[in-house]
């Protein structure tokens, strides 16, 4: 299957599934993951209706950014070393791993260098895996405070990852769970329209996270496989 109809069995799946959770489908945002990808595969995604795209290392995606085609929005999606936030900042749109208190640091100090408004989300660990990266809820309203104490970094919602497995079912109450996260600190520290993101979701199970009120899906495998 091509690229393009690949996006075409996707986009359908995410119909069905905000169809049975009651959602305008409209307001989830697809983000192609390149990190394996080249610039002509890419390329040939942005064709077929892609509008974002997420990369796992800084430098990666930099390298890729200058031969796309059109205007797309570039999210970093992989855990951010302190010593690449500057060029983070300055070409990429949103950052989804906000991990820990050294980050946001970092990111306070070189925002307010280079003075470009760039929107962030935080990452938790709601699976309990030491491999994943991510806080606690109990950390996030002093997370969401001090990235609140900049007028660039724009504090836009969550992330999580889920744990890989055979049953996406097993991930379902881990992605509830951020989505009541969420709006309990929405309510809680008063936030604005700003706070507006879950990124949530992956190829192999981005359909119950969509029926759990993601609308950051992050899908790779499921866009650019051949078969």
């Amino acid at each position: 299957m091509s690229i393009a109809a690949n996006l075409e069995e996707i986009r359908k799946r995410i119909n069905l599934s905000a169809a049975a959770a009651n959602r305008d489908p409209k307001s989830i945002r697809l983000i192609a993951v390149t990190k394996y990808v080249g610039v002509a595969e890419i390329n040939e995604a942005i064709k077929a209706g892609i509008a974002d795209i997420g990369e796992n290392r800084v430098r990666d995606g930099i390298l890729k950014f200058p031969d796309l085609i059109g205007n797309v929005t570039k999210h970093l999606i992989g855990t951010l070393q302190t010593n690449k936030v500057k060029p983070a900042l300055e070409h990429y749109d949103l950052i989804h791993s906000v991990d820990r208190l050294g980050l946001v640091d970092e990111l306070l100090k070189q925002a307010a260098k280079i003075q470009r408004k760039v929107e962030v989300l935080i990452q938790l660990n709601l699976s309990g895996e030491k491999t994943k990266h991510g806080i606690s809820p109990a950390e996030l309203p002093g997370f969401v405070a001090k990235l609140s104490t900049s007028e660039y970094l724009i504090p836009a919602g969550l992330m999580t990852m889920g744990p890989l497995t055979d049953n996406p079912e097993t991930v379902r109450p881990i992605f509830r769970s951020l989505r009541e996260i969420f709006e309990d600190i929405a309510r809680s520290l008063k936030l604005g329209p700003n706070w507006r993101y879950l990124s949530m979701g992956m190829s192999q199970d981005y359909h119950v996270a969509v029926e759990e009120g993601a609308n950051l899906l992050r899908i790779g495998t499921a866009i650019f496989k051949a078969e």
